[in-house]
Parts: structure tokens; sequence; C-alpha cells
């Protein structure tokens, strides 16, 4: 990572984590600045994280976002973008989240990689992370934002970690060579009722070039995705905004369902 950040970069970090302080969204950094570009959101993102591991949090992994044609489109860009998980991120699966750990929560159902070998860009191939990963899980993943009401741009969601929340995974591995990834069908329900459906092949085609992607991504920042680092490939389809008292649960085919409730009463 970086070690030098400039007073800008700094100041809009600070402005993010004024979100947490304030239990409430702030104002998008790109009405701040319309200027700003994507290579300083990550600037921002990067600084963050440096400042959270340097206070004793643990990187454990990353996620990737924008992976939807349909995303993609609506952000007016043609490539995802990525995030950084921290050990105190992970939920049970099956646990409940209280609502004072999220601001405006959404839940989305996806692959998650578990890698056994590094994968260092920029010519990472999907056979390359074929044959770094151990294992995949199902997973959830609660995306939040600290700008207001979602008002997001593709350079507000970069610098807010690409809109990271929460994390859960399943407790069954599956073995790379067991799975057809691109063939996984998932489908979403929210108190019981189906929300939406999603395929493999709804990330980029295949999970497994989601995460090449991001290997050959962050060999521009000097970053190395690590043996043993989870990576989540992206939602397979729509998230699904949550509030006070809701559970979800995704079921995926050939792999275990997952779980996850938040709290009946909103106390901040």
């Amino acid at each position: 990572m970086k070690t030098e950040y400039t007073t800008k970069t700094v100041g809009y970090a600070d402005h993010l984590n004024s979100a947490g302080s304030k239990k409430e969204g702030v104002q998008p950094i790109t009405e701040l600045d319309p200027e700003i570009s994507i290579e300083d959101a990550y600037d921002i993102q990067l600084y963050t994280i440096e400042q959270n591991v340097k206070s004793g949090r643990r990187i454990t992994g990353k996620k990737i976002g924008l992976t939807s044609k349909v995303m993609q489109e609506a952000l007016g860009v043609e490539e995802p973008d990525y995030g950084h998980l921290l050990d105190d991120m992970q939920v049970k699966n099956g646990g409940t989240i209280p609502l004072g750990r999220v601001l405006q929560p959404k839940v989305e159902g996806e692959i998650a990689f578990i890698l056994k070998d590094d994968l260092e860009g920029p010519d990472v191939t999907i056979q390359d992370v074929l044959e770094a990963t151990e294992v995949v899980v199902p997973a959830l993943e609660i995306i939040d934002s600290r700008i207001k009401d979602w008002k997001i741009t593709l350079a507000d969601t970069v610098a807010d970690n690409a809109s990271s929340g929460l994390y859960l995974l399943g407790d069954i591995p599956t073995k790379i060579e067991d799975i057809d990834l691109k063939q996984v069908e998932m489908t979403l329900y929210k108190n019981g009722i189906l929300q939406n459906t999603g395929v493999g092949t709804a990330v980029l085609g295949d999970p497994a070039k989601c995460v090449a992607w991001l290997a050959n991504k962050l060999s521009s920042y000097g970053i190395t995705l690590k043996a043993g680092e989870i990576i989540l490939s992206g939602a397979l389809s729509a998230a699904v905004e949550a509030g006070p008292g809701d559970y979800f649960s995704a079921k995926f085919s050939g792999l275990e369902e997952v779980r996850v409730s938040f709290d009946e009463y909103e106390e901040r």
C-alpha cells in the first residue's frame, strides 16, 4: 500500500468516517469535489484501510463489486470495483446483526473463494484462479453505504470501500473441482418470500473471471491476493434492502444455505 497521502485524501476519508459517529449518511464526495478521479477514490479507500490496520484490525480478503452489466450501466462504468474485507466484518452464518452496526444495509448472495496460494497480477488467468483456490463457500454480503440515501457514483462507492459492510460465509467448504461455478443457481429470500434469483454466469460470465480481474487490477497498486484470503466474487442478483426484524436466506445449487437476520429494534 501507499505510505504517503495528500491532505485532500485524508480529509475525504475523515468525512466518510464521520458517518459512523453521526450514525447517519454523509454528503457524497463527488458533490464536494466533482473533479475527483477514480484513482483519487482508491487512494481514499487505501488510506482508510491502512489506518484500520494500524488500529489493530486485520485484512481477511477482498470483495468485488459492480460485476453485472446492469450495475455497470447504472453507474456508467465498464469494469468492476473492489474493496477490502476486515476481520471484524464477518458474522456467523445464521447470526443476528445489531442494527447499530449498519446504516442503510442491503443483502446480496454470492460465491466466496478461499485461496491456498497467492495470486499476483498482471497476467492472472481463470485457470490460475482455479489452481490457487482451496475451496469455495456460499456467502451473503451485507453492503452498506456511508453516503446518504445511497446517492453514489463510482468514485463515491470506491472511496467508501466499495460499499462494504459485513459478510458471512457458509460452513461447508466445496473443492473447486467438485462444482461448476458458472452453473450455480442462487435464490434469495427475505422474510421467507422470494426476492430474486441469479446464476454464476451473471458475474462477468464466470465467478473465477472476477477473481482474475481483481488480482490483475490490484497489481497496479502493488497488492497481491494472499493465500488464506477470502474473495467475495460478486453478487449473483440485485441487492435487497434490510430493515429491523428482517431475515434473509440464500439457497445455492450444489452448496449449502446461508442465513442472517437483523435485530427487531433499531437502537443506535
